[in-house]
């Protein structure tokens, strides 16, 4: 799965998730992109299935760009442990996504098929997105 090389602290505090994106907010790379709608944390795995499932459906057909990278550690306690004894042990991968970050970009298909493609993808997701082309 991805995560950093390394990281300057092991756990981070979970933080608010509030506001607009105001970086990646455009399609800057291909024709069509994958634009969050509301705020959430995306895994890992989340990623790599999206991105799984997008290479499938175009197979050879255009090139992708995946905009999203998990650098937020989270953490979590075993199973059935007493509470206290302090912060559980960083478990997986995710990043904060806010409202309007464009997380998948596709160039190379008509517009039907980015949109096939982005909607398959956005089913992997676990926030909600809308289809966003680079004329808009």
């Amino acid at each position: 799965m991805l995560m950093p090389k390394r990281v300057k602290y092991r756990k981070t505090q979970h933080g608010r998730m509030r506001g607009k994106a105001t970086r990646g907010n455009k399609v800057s790379f291909g024709e069509f992109g994958l634009m969050a709608t509301e705020c959430g944390e995306v895994s890992d795995r989340q990623i790599e299935a999206a991105r799984v499932a997008m290479m499938r459906f175009i197979k050879k057909g255009g090139k992708v760009w995946v905009r999203i990278f998990p650098d937020k550690p989270i953490t979590r306690k075993p199973a059935e442990t007493r509470m206290g004894k302090g912060k559980g042990d960083p478990d997986h991968w995710a990043v904060v996504i806010k409202p309007g970050r464009v997380m998948y970009e596709v160039q190379g298909l008509t517009a039907e098929q980015a949109k096939e493609a982005m909607k398959l993808v956005g089913g992997k997701l676990s926030v909600k997105t809308r289809f966003v082309s680079r004329i808009e």
